[in-house]
């Protein structure tokens, strides 16, 4: 599985970017696809997950700010992100995740920032 990010930047306080990721896999195992974030001298934290069937998670300091959407046809997964706000400012990873086995795939980080 190889996953291509794109997305992120630079946004003022309170503007929106949207990130995406798209798989490049031939498994059709059961997966999730989702963003874990980064923040300098911070935890790895989960931003927000999507299952195949659209099950949603999102971590509890963007809830209500970001929405996570998917194509499975595409295996392509989006997150709008609005409401920015500077704690916000991470390195984003996409990840795929295969339930059968465990694995993790991650795509490349992609910087937001956002400033105040």
């Amino acid at each position: 599985v190889q996953l291509q990010a794109s997305g992120g930047g630079l946004v003022q306080a309170g503007g929106s970017l949207r990130l995406s990721c798209v798989a490049s896999t031939t498994t059709s195992s059961i997966n999730v696809m989702g963003w874990y974030r980064q923040a300098p001298g911070k935890q790895i934290e989960l931003v927000a997950s999507i299952s195949e069937n659209g099950e949603t998670n999102y971590g509890d300091s963007v809830k209500g700010r970001v929405t996570i959407s998917r194509d499975n046809a595409k295996n392509t997964a989006s997150l709008q992100m609005n409401s920015l706000k500077p704690e916000d400012t991470a390195v984003y990873y996409c990840y795929y995740r295969i339930l059968a086995g465990d694995y993790w795939y991650w795509g490349k980080g992609t910087q937001v920032t956002v400033s105040s």
